[in-house]
């Protein structure tokens, strides 16, 4: 796997088997950009509207938020993440809090080869085989699908 700079302990199941680096790191866009299409400018619904944030979602750090925001883009909740012909589908990361609720972390895009691909923060973006190879202390665990047809 070519250089990368993020910390192993963060991303434990991430190996020269399980990803591959696809571009340079950056901070100018970050991962809910990225499988939004964007690597351009930062997502994300901080109260302070620092990042950017689709006109009319709810700008709160919960779940229902990314995926109001993802529906912006035309993607609706769906099942599972298997490939599916003609449809593109996203895959929302989140951790548990102590009161129950879930913290949303992270957002993948998978490819019209059935592997995702992530934007590591402000580390490099990624092809990752299967969506569960970021999962780890950083992005929990994938909380939800959503799908729309592949343009």
């Amino acid at each position: 796997m070519p250089h990368h700079s993020w910390p192993p302990e963060e991303f434990p199941h991430l190996d020269e088997d399980t990803c591959e680096v696809t571009s340079e790191a950056s901070r100018r866009y970050n991962c809910i950009a990225w499988a939004a299409g964007e690597d351009f400018r930062c997502w994300w619904p901080d109260s302070m509207g620092i990042g950017y944030w689709p006109l009319g979602v709810l700008r709160a750090e919960i779940v229902d938020a990314f995926v109001q925001a993802y529906q912006a883009l035309g993607y609706e909740l769906c099942y599972e993440g298997g490939l599916e012909a003609g449809l593109e589908k996203i895959a929302i990361f989140g951790i548990a809090q102590q009161d129950g609720s879930v913290a949303p972390t992270h957002a993948a895009l998978q490819l019209e080869s059935g592997e995702w691909t992530s934007k590591l923060g402000p580390f490099e973006d990624i092809r990752h085989m299967i969506v569960e190879a970021v999962n780890g202390p950083v992005y929990g665990r994938v909380v939800c699908f959503m799908s729309r047809p592949r343009r």
